[in-house]
């Protein structure tokens, strides 16, 4: 539960405040009084659960983090207190096509936050928003924090350096920051059909045909979304008390399944008979990934509330309400 009095009327930076995670972290913080700046390279957008009530709170600023000077004023000028870094290039095959975009977005825009913060003395916590494609392909599942950062891929490499770099802002200059590493997240406002949940959710709602882009038989955590905005809000509060800065933390429901298995618990919480096509043809991710969430069940007492059942159903109503025809055109 979040603590509303630790929050109230804090100064919060939220880079990519209306893609999926920052979207649902502001939404919460709003509740909870926050004083939101949302920085964001797209700002408006129609595909958001952020609300006009809910953006008429917020103070927006339209811009790139790659932009130091232009990151550095925000941050001074608003007197900010919290930063949740979740501005990235986030498509694995987006990185694979324009690796230097990736590079640039994720590495750069990553020191750029850390840079600006450095000298500021009202920065009280920075959470760096990495990934489980941090670790990279390993033999030994699941991973742990204590694992080498090695990825291969644009991406994934981008993200094993953020990580890094977090780490040298702390060592070197003492920085309050973090870094959290999720499984794949789903829930409602995921408006990026690339990914499984939200096309087959789509796919099962239409009754288009499901092209499943690997062989089916990949591995992976589903985290739902409120439980990740829980570990992220419970990291923040309890990282000064616990001395948590230059630390990671993986954030996962321990219950890997394959594509093919969620595909299909998806049509089966969606009352409909399972229409996909297995394409194979994916070539630059990693076949076998979870994540071990026993320190962040230990340090933080986090633990999922929703069992990936009941994530999916919460899910599927959710799309369910979007007007069909504007369900197919965004896919």
């Amino acid at each position: 539960m979040s603590n509303r009095n630790f929050w109230k009327d804090r100064r919060v930076l939220i880079t990519g405040y209306e893609g999926f995670l920052g979207s649902h972290i502001t939404r919460k913080l709003l509740e909870l009084e926050a004083r939101i700046f949302g920085l964001d390279i797209v700002t408006h957008r129609k595909e958001t659960i952020l609300s006009e009530n809910n953006l008429a709170k917020i103070s927006i600023t339209k811009g790139n983090v790659e932009n130091l000077v232009f990151v550095s004023e925000i941050i001074q000028k608003n007197k900010i207190e919290f930063i949740f870094h979740l501005a990235a290039r986030a498509l694995v095959n987006d990185g694979v096509e324009k690796p230097v975009r990736t590079f640039s977005t994720n590495i750069a825009g990553t020191w750029n936050i850390l840079e600006a913060a450095r000298n500021n003395k009202n920065i009280k916590v920075i959470i760096i928003a990495s990934s489980d494609k941090a670790y990279g392909p390993s033999k030994e599942l699941p991973y742990r924090e204590n694992f080498l950062l090695a990825g291969n891929h644009p991406y994934d490499v981008s993200k094993s350096c953020a990580d890094l770099i977090a780490y040298t802002y702390y060592h070197t200059y003492g920085l309050p920051v973090s870094v959290t590493r999720c499984g794949n997240i789903y829930g409602p406002g995921d408006f990026n059909f690339s990914r499984i949940v939200p096309d087959a959710v789509r796919c099962a709602i239409s009754g288009k045909t499901l092209l499943i882009r690997s062989n089916g038989r990949f591995t992976r955590d589903y985290v739902y979304i409120d439980d990740i905005v829980d570990g992220y809000l419970m990291l923040v509060e309890q990282m000064g008390k616990k001395k948590l800065s230059g630390q990671a933390f993986n954030f996962s429901n321990e219950n890997p399944i394959s594509v093919l298995e969620i595909a299909k618990a998806i049509y089966r919480l969606a009352k409909k008979k399972p229409n996909y096509r297995v394409l194979d043809r994916v070539r630059y991710e990693i076949k076998e990934q979870y994540l071990s969430a026993q320190k962040a069940r230990k340090i933080l007492a986090w633990k999922p509330s929703h069992s990936l059942d009941e994530g999916l159903r919460r899910t599927i109503e959710w799309y369910k309400q979007l007007n069909y025809k504007n369900l197919i055109t965004l896919a």
